[in-house]
């Protein structure tokens, strides 16, 4: 009767489809970090650049007051 019980368990276990959908948005977190990694080095030297340029005025703004 016990292995019964535990045989039920076990089907029970293996055919539970609750957690598929954690799973599924786990693996679109993961997909859209690689493709943010794969991004940020060439956005992360233009914004460099954009910081750059501004600091530049405004260190030329802040001379001439």
């Amino acid at each position: 009767m016990l292995a019964r019980q535990y045989f039920a368990a076990i089907l029970r276990l293996v055919n539970d489809r609750r957690g598929q959908d954690m799973i599924e948005y786990a693996l679109m977190a993961g997909f859209a970090a690689v493709a943010a990694g794969a991004v940020m080095p060439s956005v992360a030297s233009a914004i460099g650049t954009i910081f750059s340029q501004v600091s530049s005025v405004m260190a030329v703004a802040a001379s001439q007051s």
